[in-house]
């Protein structure tokens, strides 16, 4: 049984799709922080992002799956925080590649994108990369630390 406590949260677009990974993290011994929303009824997805964001923050949570109905929302959402790298995967080599170079630390799907088992094959292989660190590594930093106003040159 894995002591790493993974977050998840959903809208109502993304719900269904939420309770299936929930149960594959279970099945893998993964402690599961269930952030919401806990049914079909209609919520706004930033909220949802924004919770991923603070159980980061926290020390809730070591990493997070965010789910919506395009996975768009949702993980543009969470990203608005510098300590957050939401990669939004649809398939095996975007969940592998999001931790590998990007050390992405929330995986975001679609519901309406992706199929289950591919999603939950995606979250196996996203929790099983390591991040290959190396040149990868000043690239990430500069993820957590824009430059306060971008230049062009």
């Amino acid at each position: 049984m894995s002591s790493e406590i993974i977050a998840l949260a959903s809208d109502h677009g993304g719900f269904v799709l939420k309770t299936s990974l929930t149960e594959e993290l279970k099945r893998l011994g993964y402690m599961v922080l269930d952030l919401g929303t806990h049914s079909g009824d209609s919520v706004d997805y930033p909220d949802f992002g924004y919770r991923i964001a603070a159980a980061l923050a926290e020390g809730k949570a070591t990493l997070g799956v965010a789910v919506c109905g395009s996975g768009i929302g949702i993980s543009m959402a969470a990203n608005r925080y510098p300590w957050v790298r939401a990669a939004l995967c649809h398939d095996v080599t975007s969940a592998r590649l999001s931790r590998e170079h990007n050390d992405a630390n929330v995986i975001a799907f679609g519901e309406r994108l992706i199929g289950t088992e591919v999603a939950r094959e995606a979250l196996r292989v996203f929790l099983a990369t390591p991040f290959a660190g190396n040149r990868h590594v000043a690239r990430v930093e500069k993820l957590g630390a824009p430059p306060r106003t971008p230049s062009i040159s």
